[in-house]
């Protein structure tokens, strides 16, 4: 992909493609927007020079939580309560190129792995104003070893969940998602770790170039009004009317704070893994056209929220109305019943049935995507078992309501006929502890 003149654009949009494009050439452009200098074609921005970041705070190893994912008490909150996630995403999957097998293999590459990452950690203080990172290790990794994973960890294959899906399976060893709401830090850092920079906001990073083999990079971005400006895809019309408000491409908001689940309620409580998560990462394409073209806003809140939702107004331009809470509890218990009445049953209905007492089970980390210059969304997600997981996918997608209703299998259940499900994978990302290179039982291989 080719830039685009930052004298053309908003500064949004172009440093979305600046992260979009990656390397050192999105880096430099990043750096030269921030200083002034154009496009960063300028000579006195040299992205591998791992210089300080105007404005980016260094961190500090010791004051990182012990769990990975543990973000939230970085990350501030809208006047509702509902977590802000960071604006720009990155997504890396490598496969190692060392035999990690071998123990004295795997010691000086853990060894190496584990002081980058805590170099990291001194360069970027842990917060979307620095940098949020989780390495996670796929079971593809732990078929390397002799031993299996401890009961403890639910951590299978990853695999087709309904008739509706034929989805590619990604099998790299390990899965980098890197977050800020700096696109400069969130470059540089991604330079220093799978780069040729040594050094990140003027803090030099161990050399693990020989360890990865680089399998894909996916990128994405998160706030109000950034899908509005990206309309310039294919899977969404040019004049699409969604909101300035809207951090999603089909129009509304997510993240409600009463719909995620707590980073406790996904954390693996007991073995050698405790403070570990699984998380699922499913790429999905959208096809937007039919949606905006051919629905009205009261036919897309029903969809996407309940009719119940649309019939009381309850949602808003874009879902300012709802707060923190989306409202779906005091929807009837019978989803199958409401369908019937009315001919249309809700996506975020479906998805509460899986809740466990009233609680969500899954604590969503998902952020829109124009890779491919098309409409998409990664969505990642993290539970304490990707059994968890397997539920909410599965009362989200309401086969069972289509079997007993007049909704179809995709028509009017949900926002199935317009998200597709392209790749997924299953990833476990353990403690601090033990996120370089770990074993299938870590306790025995310290």
């Amino acid at each position: 992909m080719t830039l685009p003149d930052p004298a053309d654009v908003p500064r949004r949009e172009f440093v979305k493609a600046a992260v979009a494009l990656g390397g050192t050439v999105g880096l430099s452009a990043c750096l030269g927007v921030n200083e002034g200098e154009g496009s960063g074609d300028d000579d006195s921005v040299d992205p591998t020079a791992g210089d300080d970041l105007d404005g980016v705070p260094t961190g500090d190893p010791d004051s990182v939580p012990d769990r990975q994912h543990a973000w939230n008490d970085s990350l501030p909150t809208d006047e509702d309560g509902n977590v802000k996630t960071p604006v720009h995403h990155v997504l890396r999957l490598v496969d190692l190129a060392v035999d990690v097998a071998d123990p004295a293999a795997r010691e000086e590459a853990r060894e190496t792995l584990s002081a980058a990452l805590s170099d990291l950690e001194s360069a970027f203080e842990w917060s979307n104003g620095g940098l949020l990172f989780t390495v996670g290790y796929s079971p593809a990794y732990f078929e390397r070893f002799d031993g299996s994973l401890p009961d403890s960890v639910d951590l299978p294959e990853p695999t087709a969940l309904t008739s509706l899906e034929d989805p590619a399976f990604d099998d790299a060893d390990i899965l980098v998602h890197l977050a800020s709401d700096f696109p400069e830090a969130l470059l540089a850092a991604e330079e220093a770790l799978f780069g040729e920079v040594d050094a990140a906001n003027g803090v030099g990073v161990a050399d693990v170039s020989d360890l990865f083999e680089e399998v894909d990079r996916r990128t994405g971005f998160l706030d109000a009004g950034l899908p509005r400006e990206h309309r310039d895809v294919e899977g969404v019309p040019e004049d699409a009317p969604i909101p300035e408000g809207a951090p999603l491409f089909m129009g509304f908001a997510n993240g409600f704070a009463e719909s995620q689940a707590t980073e406790d309620r996904v954390t693996i409580a007991e073995g050698p893994f405790a403070g570990a998560t699984t998380q699922h990462l499913s790429t999905l394409q959208t096809q937007l056209n039919a949606w905006w073209d051919q629905e009205n806003h009261h036919q897309r809140v029903a969809k996407m929220f309940s009719p119940t939702h649309a019939a009381e107004d309850r949602v808003g331009e874009w879902g300012e109305e709802l707060a923190a809470d989306p409202a779906v509890a005091d929807l009837p218990d019978d989803a199958v019943e409401y369908a019937r009445d009315e001919g249309v049953v809700g996506h975020a209905q479906k998805a509460a049935r899986a809740r466990e007492d009233g609680d969500p089970i899954l604590l969503r980390r998902d952020f829109p995507t124009t890779d491919g210059d098309h409409t998409g969304l990664h969505f990642l997600t993290l539970q304490e078992s990707i059994a968890d997981f397997v539920r909410v996918r599965e009362a989200m997608t309401g086969e069972d309501i289509a079997d007993d209703t007049g909704v179809g299998t995709r028509v009017n259940n949900g926002i199935l006929q317009y998200v597709f499900v392209r790749r997924r994978g299953n990833y476990l990302v353990p403690p601090r502890e033990y996120r370089s290179l770990p074993t299938p039982d870590p306790n025995a291989d310290r």
